[in-house]
């Protein structure tokens, strides 16, 4: 499929992040031999900054393919959807500003010395890629956005189903129609608090807490292998029918919610909302970061 091809999953790694090192590179190259023409005039370095900024715009618009692929695919209700929006529009204004630039230069090949608009526009285009370099850091490091999405082989879910469910502790719960989920995918729910994970495996649903007990992963985007689930983070693996660890690092084992379907419904019984005494797991440890950084 091609949009797998544009996630690298063929490659077994993220196609975007590999590609972006061109355009980042020649940019800035660019700005330097533009410099370079201010210190000791000539005609090679004005030439030479032309050709690497035509390179870095191709380039560019090269790496925007797998980048807006990769847009697309995050949950809509994510709270990183705006900062990656703002990163997308910041690197095709970084294109822009160097597509004009090269209009500027082209009439100025034969001169000693970068003119002063074009020079201008690439330095302002390198500021504004540094930070939208630094939103794709985010983005990857405290977001986890598309880490370990290339392992899994089935699409992430686009949003959170939101129900309210008070005082129904310990009774079935509809959270979905039973053909929304297809085989090996995950559907992705919170009820008044409680995030989890709802799979389908071998014609039967399984439900448990969203969060790795490692790290805080999101479990409804990691990859299914028979009846394990890995985390897209750190890998950590988790039978889906009792929750317990299978693969390290995780050392806590998930919290798990009996699934029934009844007309067409899948429908999950909640846990009470008290903890037992003294228990203490994944879930209990991030509800409150879940409830500030996942709505």
């Amino acid at each position: 499929m091609f949009k797998e091809l544009l996630q690298g999953k063929p490659f077994g790694h993220p196609l975007h992040p590999a590609l972006v090192h061109l355009p980042i590179g020649l940019f800035i190259l660019t700005l330097l031999l533009d410099l370079g023409s201010l210190a000791q005039p000539g005609n090679g370095l004005v030439r030479g900054a032309f050709y690497t900024l035509i390179g870095g715009v191709a380039t560019a618009l090269l790496a925007a393919i797998p980048g807006l692929v990769d847009w697309s695919d995050i949950r809509q209700d994510h709270p990183a959807k705006k900062t990656a929006t703002l990163h997308l529009a910041l690197n095709l204004t970084v294109v822009g500003l160097n597509g004009v630039s090269l209009i500027l230069r082209y009439g100025s090949l034969d001169a000693g010395a970068t003119p002063a608009a074009p020079l201008a526009l690439s330095l302002l285009a390198v500021v504004i890629l540094s930070y939208s370099g630094y939103l794709g850091g985010t983005l990857v490091y405290t977001d986890g956005i598309a880490v370990g999405r290339h392992r899994r082989h089935t699409a992430t879910p686009r949003q959170t189903v939101h129900l309210s469910a008070e005082q129904r502790a310990g009774r079935f719960v509809p959270v979905a129609r039973a053909d929304q989920l297809g085989e090996g995918e995950t559907l992705r729910a919170e009820v008044d608090g409680t995030v989890m994970t709802i799979v389908k495996v071998d014609g039967r649903f399984y439900a448990f807490q969203e969060f790795c007990t490692h790290r805080f992963g999101p479990l409804s985007e990691g990859s299914l292998r028979d009846h394990e689930i890995m985390c897209p983070w750190h890998r950590s693996c988790f039978d889906v029918r009792t929750g317990q660890v299978t693969q390290g690092p995780a050392k806590t084992d998930l919290k798990t919610f009996e699934v029934a379907v009844a007309n067409g419904q899948i429908q999950v019984k909640l846990l009470p909302a008290a903890p037992e005494p003294g228990r203490k797991d994944g879930y209990d440890q991030v509800r409150e970061r879940v409830r500030l950084t996942q709505r």
